[in-house]
């Protein structure tokens, strides 16, 4: 039976979580990413540290239980543990295992690390030039071969919207920065007095209002709208998020709707995979597939160890 550790470095947070026959064993999330190691990644390697031996101890474990660990995302970056160039597209997971890199950090533990590369386009371009760290991982782990040539849209803090062919491999990408604008524009604009980002529910009719606004007048002026609609039209807090939101990810749904796949496959935040799922129903024709939580949340671990085996 083969154990791992596997870590899905962000910029923001890190996922160290144990993996056995598969399945989801043990896990610890770190609040320290590549972010916090742009002056040095001393503490990035003792939080590292301290979460592999309280994995190994909780499960009564040792380090040669360990087949080795497989480490993805932002920890490969300048800002991580081992910097390492991306691997350029088409790139599925034999190209992905073969880019793997093993690595002895004896300072952290005497279990080897695997890192896996993020993923590139193949174009000099910068208008079409695009790059992924961690999310190419993300992708193994939710692929699934009966979608055949698709879209995976993968929401988050930098979205991605992946198209892949039918042998499962990336072709072809773009990334908008959707999580970090609703972020930055509901805490540090004047819509922080409009915007409540607590808000667990969707008002339908003006989610699409949002999205509609936007599609005629541009998001600039549709932001401000989500101001009047609280201040001057008396909407309630999850009429007022729902417009919001459908403003904001106007742009992913553009890119979905524009492309010629049939297949949409939406994982990512819960939010907003049901947010885009709801605009795209009545927009767009094509056939959506949601992910369940439990499959999003494993992803990149079931992913990292689909790529090492090169199932």
């Amino acid at each position: 039976m083969s154990v791992y550790i596997t870590i899905d470095g962000g910029t923001t947070n890190t996922r160290v979580t144990l993996i056995r026959e598969k399945k989801f064993a043990d896990g610890i999330k770190l609040d320290l990413g590549a972010r916090k190691s742009i002056e040095g990644n001393e503490a990035l390697k003792s939080e590292i540290k301290r979460a592999v031996e309280t994995l190994l101890e909780k499960n009564g474990l040792t380090e040669k239980d360990i087949t080795c660990i497989l480490a993805s995302g932002m920890i490969t970056s300048e800002f991580g543990l081992c910097h390492l160039d991306h691997i350029t597209t088409p790139s599925g997971i034999a190209e992905l295992h073969d880019g793997m890199e093993r690595v002895y950090l004896k300072e952290i533990t005497d279990i080897p690390f695997v890192f896996i590369r993020g993923v590139k386009l193949s174009t000099d371009d910068y208008e079409k030039l695009d790059v992924m760290r961690g999310e190419e991982t993300e992708l193994m782990g939710i692929l699934n071969p009966e979608y055949g040539e698709c879209i995976y849209v993968l929401p988050g803090s930098h979205s991605k919207i992946i198209k892949v062919d039918s042998s499962g491999r990336i072709v072809d990408f773009s990334t908008m920065m959707t999580g970090e604008m609703i972020n930055a524009l509901s805490c540090q604009t004047i819509l922080k007095d409009a915007v409540d980002l607590s808000i667990s529910e969707i008002d339908n009719e003006y989610l699409l209002k949002g999205y509609d606004f936007t599609e005629r007048e541009g998001i600039n002026k549709s932001l401000f709208k989500t101001r009047v609609l609280k201040t001057f039209c008396g909407c309630d807090k999850k009429e007022v998020y729902s417009f919001f939101l459908g403003c904001v990810i106007h742009s992913e749904i553009k890119s979905i709707i524009e492309d010629k796949a049939e297949n949409v496959v939406l994982g990512g935040k819960k939010q907003l995979k049901f947010a885009m799922a709801e605009i795209l129903k009545i927009r767009d024709n094509k056939n959506i597939i949601l992910l369940d939580e439990d499959t999003v949340n494993m992803s990149t671990a079931i992913g990292a160890v689909r790529i090492f085996e090169k199932e």
